[in-house]
This record gives C-alpha cells, sequence and structure tokens, in this order.
C-alpha cells in the first residue's frame, strides 16, 4: 500500500495516510487512458455542424441561360457547387460523435490516472478542505503554502461549493467534488491535491 504524507491547509505535516493498491497502485494503462480522454472529449461534442448541399441553397430554380446557342458552358443552376453561393458538396452534416466504452475500462483509466500521480509524487492529501465562503485569497494562500509555482493544480474534495467558487477565478486552478472527478482533469492538471475524505470515497467506489 503507497503511504503518503497527510498536510493540513497551511502546509504542515498532520500525519500519514495508507493509500488502497487497487486504486493508486495499479500498473499504469496508457491506451486506456487514452481511449478514456478521446471518448470524453468526443462526446462532449454537440455535433449541431450543418452546411448546405445545392438543394437546400436558397434560389437556384431558374436555368440562367438557354441551353444551347450562347457559346457558353451548359449549367442548369446558380446553386451548382461548382459556383460561389452555389451549395457543399459532402460538408459535415449534424451527427452524433458518442463513444461507448465499458465501465471497467472507464475505471481503469481513473486509476491508472491516480497511480501515475503517486508514482510521480504529483498527488497530495490534505486531511480537510473546507472555506466558510467563497474567498479566492484562501486558495491562493494553499498554493503558496505548498510552493507549487506555475503547476496547474486540481482539488477534489468531498463537496464543497465554496472552494469550487474559490478556485474558479484563478487561472490553471480547477476544484471539483469527487463524483465530478474525470480522466481528462486527472491527466491535464500537474498537482492533485485531494482531501482525507474525498480518498476514502474515491475507494469506496473504485476498489
Amino acid at each position: 500500500m503507497p503511504t503518503l504524507t497527510k498536510y493540513n491547509m497551511s502546509g504542515a505535516k498532520v500525519g500519514e495516510i495508507q493509500l488502497n493498491d487497487e486504486v493508486f497502485a495499479v500498473e499504469v494503462n496508457e491506451a486506456v487512458m487514452h481511449q478514456a480522454v478521446v471518448r470524453q472529449l468526443s462526446n462532449e461534442r454537440l455535433g449541431t455542424h450543418a452546411t448546405k448541399t445545392r438543394g437546400l441553397v436558397r434560389g437556384g430554380g431558374r436555368k440562367p441561360w438557354k441551353q444551347k446557342g450562347t457559346g457558353r458552358a451548359r449549367v442548369g443552376s446558380t446553386r451548382s457547387p461548382l459556383w460561389v453561393g452555389g451549395g457543399t458538396v459532402f460538408g459535415p452534416q449534424p451527427r452524433s460523435y458518442y463513444k461507448a466504452m465499458p465501465r471497467k475500462a472507464r475505471r481503469l483509466a481513473v486509476k491508472s490516472a491516480l497511480s501515475d500521480k503517486v508514482n510521480n509524487n504529483e498527488l497530495i492529501v490534505l486531511d480537510e478542505l473546507t472555506l466558510a465562503a467563497p474567498k479566492t485569497k484562501e486558495v491562493l494562500n494553499i498554493l503558496n503554502n505548498f510552493n507549487v509555482g506555475d503547476a496547474k493544480v486540481l482539488f477534489i474534495t468531498e463537496s464543497d461549493i465554496n472552494v469550487e467558487r474559490s478556485a474558479r477565478n484563478i487561472q490553471g486552478v480547477k476544484a471539483l467534488a469527487w463524483e465530478g472527478m474525470n480522466i481528462f482533469d486527472l491527466l491535464h492538471y500537474d498537482k492533485l491535491f485531494i482531501t482525507e475524505g474525498a480518498v476514502a470515497k474515491i475507494e469506496e467506489v473504485l476498489a
């Protein structure tokens, strides 16, 4: 079992915590993580893009000039794809970008990302993370206490709307409740701060 130091919001050590091997010490599977990220980003797409074919573009019902006798090329409509203002050939149409992925594979991707954070010393466990009111300055103080520098930081808590609102105004910082944890954010952010309570919830679901 990985054993990590537990800190308080001031950056002081307050003990140790043992993490579950089944969640935080699995073999990192990059292929599954890649598949999960592609799936997540693909499923976020609305797929509302649309172009008009020659049959959908307004106008063009009248033949521009007679078929023969002008010396010009024969034309049946001003909305031909060859003309400016004409229709689009094989352009994008509304469609679904939904990608399916087995639950076991999705969970393996998240566990691989968490294990990778542990392996690279990028996971920091806090005994608690609570704020009485939304205060950006409070989150900035926490970041300064841990000397994160320019690293992008992700906070995962049990559920604290004040923390989420406080982190929202800081570039490169994001806070989530543990239920909202996802593979993209785990890989996108450099440092992961996670509360002891959130660790217990995650282990309960993923172990």
